[in-house]
C-alpha cells in the first residue's frame, strides 16, 4: 500500500518541523555555552541590533489576579531588567574589564535549557518557549539557582544564521534569593 500525496506532505511538514526544532534547540544550547565560557563578544554577535531583554518582577497574588498582576509589565513597571542591546553590551563590557566588584572573584556559571518548543513561525522569525536553570557558584560556598521560563524570538539573518531579537525571562521566585544579578541570565 502506498502513501497518498496528503500523507507524504504531512510527513514532510513533520520532518521540516523537527529539523527546525533541532536547529533552534542547538542555537540555544550553543548560546548557553558561550555564556558559561565567558565568550561574551561572541555572544553579543548573536543579538540583533533591535534586541529587547526583559526580566519582570513576580508577585504573590490571589488566583483570580494571576493573569494580570503576577508579573510586572515591560515598559511601564519596574523590572529586574528592561533593556536593549546597547545596555546589555555595556554590562558585558563591564564584566570583561575584570573590575566588576560583584564578580570578583568571577562566578562559575552553568546555563541549562530544556523543554524547547516552537510556538509560532512568521516569515524569518520564530517564537520559542523554554525552561531554564542557571546555576552560579561564587567563592567557596555561595550558590544560587535561578529557575524559570523563557520566551525568545529568533530571527534568521540574511546570511542564514539565527539571531536573538527578544528575550523575556520569568523567574520562578517572587523574592530574589541571590545576592545580585550580575551574570547574564
Amino acid at each position: 500500500m502506498s502513501a497518498t500525496g496528503d500523507e507524504i506532505s504531512t510527513r514532510q511538514d513533520a520532518v521540516e518541523k523537527l529539523l527546525l526544532q533541532a536547529e533552534i534547540a542547538d542555537f540555544l544550547y550553543r548560546e548557553a555555552d558561550l555564556l558559561d565560557e565567558r565568550r561574551y563578544s561572541e555572544w553579543l554577535g548573536l543579538l540583533t541590533e533591535d534586541y529587547e531583554y526583559s526580566v519582570p518582577l513576580r508577585t504573590n497574588v490571589a488566583y483570580d489576579d494571576l493573569a494580570q498582576l503576577e508579573q510586572t509589565q515591560q515598559g511601564s513597571d519596574i523590572c529586574w531588567f528592561d533593556e536593549g542591546k546597547e545596555t546589555v553590551a555595556l554590562r558585558v563590557e563591564q564584566l570583561m574589564t575584570g573590575l566588576h566588584w560583584a564578580e570578583e572573584p568571577v562566578s562559575r556559571v552553568s546555563h541549562l535549557v530544556t523543554n524547547v518548543r516552537i510556538e509560532a513561525v512568521e516569515d524569518a522569525e520564530v517564537e520559542v518557549s523554554c525552561r531554564f536553570l542557571v546555576y552560579r557558584n561564587r567563592v567557596t560556598d555561595e550558590t544560587d539557582f535561578l529557575v524559570g521560563r523563557r520566551r525568545d524570538r529568533l530571527r534568521r539573518s540574511v546570511a542564514g544564521d539565527w539571531q536573538l531579537c527578544r528575550r523575556r525571562l520569568l523567574l520562578d521566585q517572587a523574592v530574589l534569593l541571590a545576592k545580585n544579578l550580575s551574570i547574564i541570565l
